[in-house]
């Protein structure tokens, strides 16, 4: 084999993500490609753990999957029908529902960018959930018989998930406003009048 051919193999190989983070800033990354789980049970899933605490996303899944909690859906509404546990979560309309197999799957993988975290020497309680994405794969094709010698298809849709996390950093206080003269806070008004120079006039 030439090492163009070998190269181009690597190249096809590689494992992409939708986004690099910037390699200065600690972050660890989980990915799962052609996942036998349904693509849009994913994508409401990592739509919802996104901008999450690690540790939060993960006790989010678990309740999922004993149905103590819902995922909110937003996107896909057409199917899932209206639930009363939606509206504990701040999501438009009250569809939801419990994709048991899809959240064991993503835990999973959450899991694994926290061990991934861990061994490169971060801070395992600042984790959270930077990115997350659902992309539709390949369907998997499948026939199913009808009548009258009739085949219908019976097609799959897998998903591919990416996950990467980052370490949150810590707050900074806000400043004490002085106030004016007078004491009274100087609000966002008066301080553009402060800057208002008048041109000509009395």
């Amino acid at each position: 084999m030439l090492f163009t051919d070998y190269y181009r193999q690597s190249i096809i190989i590689m494992v992409r993500y939708s986004q690099e983070p910037d390699a200065a800033v600690p972050h660890s990354k989980s990915r799962g490609s052609h996942l036998r789980i349904h693509f849009k049970h994913c994508r409401e899933i990592t739509n919802h753990i996104q901008g999450l605490d690690a540790s939060k996303a993960k006790k989010f899944m678990e309740d999922v999957q004993v149905f103590k909690d819902i995922v909110p859906f937003t996107k896909y509404t057409g199917g899932p029908g209206r639930k009363a546990m939606a509206k504990l979560h701040n999501a438009p309309g009250d569809k939801g529902r419990w994709p048991v197999k899809a959240t064991k799957v993503i835990a999973d993988l959450l899991s694994n960018a926290v061990a991934n975290a861990e061994s490169k020497g971060m801070d395992v309680d600042k984790l959270y959930i930077k990115h997350a994405q659902c992309n539709r794969a390949p369907p998997g094709r499948r026939r199913t018989y009808r009548a009258h010698g009739r085949i219908g298809k019976y097609a799959s849709q897998p998903a591919h998930v990416e996950i990467i996390l980052s370490e949150r950093s810590e707050g900074v206080e806000k400043a004490e406003d002085e106030g004016d003269a007078r004491g009274r806070k100087i609000t966002k008004k008066m301080a553009a009048q402060k800057r208002f120079v008048k041109v000509g006039g009395a």
